[in-house]
């Protein structure tokens, strides 16, 4: 059996620890006329650094790995007879993912006897990260790049997305969201809930008065769908709010008693379509 690797690009949001083994091609952004790579180190902007321009009113501007980035990433790899299993950001997001399908279709001829598969995740942020941790795991039992693929395409329906901003107005400058979802966000101190659904889209879900209420509902919908929330290992991602992604693990493991709770921040290039404030929650359900 071939040996092979995982790729992924740095929408995943894992901290570089848990990365360490996967292949991770840095989205880019715009900030006061500098370009950046999203490293998931923070190597070239800090996420402090981020942040605090992002609060001053700074709209940075992303873009999506290219073609020529993932043939670049991908052509030592096939010549050092590695197949590749690439896991990308959800089409309905960004055009990362297209992009690696046409750079591993354009390396076919050139190896012929390598396998590239390129599966769209329909994950977002940690969702992402956790759906390529989970793959990465099970590449460590020994699974086979094929049944790895199959694994990823039958997990990634199962790998909840739920999140609240501070308000809408970035998703709706980015097109994630439309105008009038934006509007009903941003009235009366309504914190917004949403989801990443089945095609990888971003949608409001329900409207919570005030944040606490907005950063327990995650929970609440984590208790509806949640496998085996005890003994499953959780995400959570927040944009520079530690204390409100800490409110809602110490929620998850008074009602569940879940003991692997991982949280990190939400890099740059998702959080230039969040906002500061940003809480996200991910876990594995029965249904998105």
């Amino acid at each position: 059996m071939a040996d092979y690797i995982i790729m992924t690009d740095s929408c995943c949001d894992l901290p570089p620890e848990l990365a360490e083994e996967l292949e991770v091609l840095p989205l880019r952004l715009e900030l006061k006329g500098r370009e950046y790579r999203n490293f998931l180190d923070g190597r070239e902007i800090g996420f402090q650094e981020f942040y605090d321009q992002v609060r001053a009113g700074e709209m940075p501007v992303t873009s999506a790995v290219n073609v020529g980035e993932f043939e670049e990433a991908m052509r030592p790899a096939l010549e050092a007879g590695k197949d590749i299993l690439c896991l990308c950001f959800s089409s309905a997001l960004s055009t990362t993912y297209q992009s690696a399908v046409i750079a591993a279709k354009g390396l076919e001829e050139a190896f012929p006897e390598r396998r590239v598969y390129v599966v769209d995740s329909l994950c977002a942020s940690m969702g992402q990260g956790l759906f390529v941790w989970l793959c990465a795991r099970e590449r460590e039992k020994g699974l086979s790049l094929e049944a790895l693929r199959d694994y990823a395409g039958e997990t990634r329906g199962k790998v909840c997305h739920w999140f609240t901003v501070d308000d809408l107005n970035h998703l709706k400058r980015g097109g994630r969201v439309s105008a009038t979802a934006a509007l009903f966000g941003t009235m009366l101190s309504i914190k917004p809930v949403l989801h990443v659904d089945d095609q990888g889209r971003l949608i409001p879900m329900e409207k919570c008065r005030g944040r606490r209420a907005s950063l327990l509902a995650l929970v609440d919908h984590m208790e509806k769908t949640a496998i085996d929330p005890a003994n499953q290992t959780v995400f959570i991602s927040h944009g520079d709010c530690r204390e409100d992604a800490d409110l809602v693990a110490e929620e998850i493991r008074r009602r569940f008693g879940t003991k692997d709770i991982r949280v990190s921040y939400v890099g740059p290039v998702i959080a230039s379509h969040t906002g500061a404030g940003v809480v996200a929650l991910f876990f594995l359900g029965t249904e998105r």
